[in-house]
């Protein structure tokens, strides 16, 4: 592993997490970015395997068959290529909740059957606008890339079905990384980092890096039923609304106060026999920590409790600013307690305990 100092005492393996925010994977293409898990999990685990959707699972063999599903997903938001028109412009639909007003004037990648081409969204000059264009709400079906490539050529390249992602550099910003993709990338990061540091443990733990969140929360729904795991812990992003334009007592959570233990999102109320005891465990190892309240959105852990019947679940995020943009930033201390709680929970699970009501 290659790690650096981040300047508080962290050592951090800033080059992997850059590995896994810099590279490609929209729902249902996560090929590129399952390779570097594979690689990363496949010396961490016991057994390595995947899927017919693409979810990769690495196991940790326990001293008992009761069994400890981890997930966090692969995807990024990203696009699908629907039309090149006779000018050689690309037409693309949404795979997950791009928010049309940040696509403006950024950078592309289509990844072609037969190779990588940039592009930009362009935006044009406001002295070109009338005052009805300035003020119009932009729509994901009125974005075009421009490649810059004659009309005929870009035909013969590109087709329907071509993935679309952000062109983005991972990069460090004072105490903060900020990139695109770190939803779910650094969950996954933190997920790889947890795994290196479980051995012998009480119980069986799967360590799942998932499909198509974004879209549904898809591949774990399927892994619910395929694993069937006793307990299931979900590691995602989450809303760190600190920022200018919200109130104290508006914050979701803030930036540098720690781990988030969610209580809830709008896909899940997590079993508050599992949520109390990630605050035990937090609260006896010392990690920082912050409580979740989320008003919107969803994540793998409800995809694990609804198939595959009556599942106490839990889940573990990671502040974040700026969601579902290409400058999302988290802070590396708040990622580090994410990894010290997961492995501290996993470590201590016995499969005793009766998280029944």
């Amino acid at each position: 592993m290659v790690s650096d100092d981040t300047g508080d005492g962290l050592e951090f393996d800033f080059d992997l997490l850059k590995r896994l925010t810099e590279e490609r994977g929209v729902p249902g293409y996560e090929d590129r970015i399952r390779e570097i898990v594979r690689e990363e999990l496949g010396t961490a685990t016991d057994e390595l395997r995947s899927d017919a959707m693409g979810n990769l699972v690495g196991t940790i063999e326990g001293e008992s068959d009761y069994s400890v599903a981890v997930a966090a997903h692969m995807d990024e938001i990203g696009f699908m290529v629907t039309h090149v028109d006779d000018r050689g412009f690309v037409s693309i639909d949404p795979l997950g909740g791009f928010d049309p007003r940040v696509l403006k004037a950024q950078r592309v990648t289509v990844h072609a059957a037969d190779g990588d081409l940039p592009g930009v969204i362009g935006s044009p000059p406001p002295h070109t606008l009338d005052e009805e264009e300035r003020e119009k709400t932009p729509k994901i079906e009125d974005v075009r890339i421009d490649l810059g490539l004659p009309a005929e050529e870009v035909d013969e390249h590109v087709s329907p079905g071509d993935p679309v992602t952000m062109r983005q550099t991972t990069e460090r910003l004072g105490e903060h990384v900020t990139g695109k993709a770190l939803d779910d990338r650094v969950s996954v990061f933190a997920m790889i980092e947890a795994a290196r540091r479980i051995e012998n443990p009480a119980v069986t733990i799967h360590f799942a890096a998932t499909v198509q969140e974004e879209v549904g929360l898809r591949g774990a729904r399927a892994l619910g039923v395929d694993l069937d795991p006793d307990l299931a812990i979900a590691l995602d992003v989450t809303v760190a609304n600190d920022v200018p334009g919200f109130e104290e007592g508006e914050y979701v959570t803030e930036c540098g106060e720690g781990t988030a233990i969610k209580l809830k999102d709008s896909s899940v109320i997590t079993s508050p026999k599992v949520h109390r005891r990630l605050r035990e465990v937090a609260e006896a190892e010392g990690i920082s920590h912050q409580l979740e309240i989320l008003p919107a959105g969803g994540t793998d852990t409800a995809g694990f409790q609804t198939p595959a019947g009556a599942k106490p679940v839990g889940a573990i995020s990671i502040p974040t600013r700026y969601l579902h943009t290409v400058t999302e930033s988290a802070r590396p201390d708040d990622i580090a307690a994410t990894i010290d709680l997961l492995a501290a929970f996993l470590e201590s699970e016995t499969g005793e305990r009766d998280y029944a009501f």
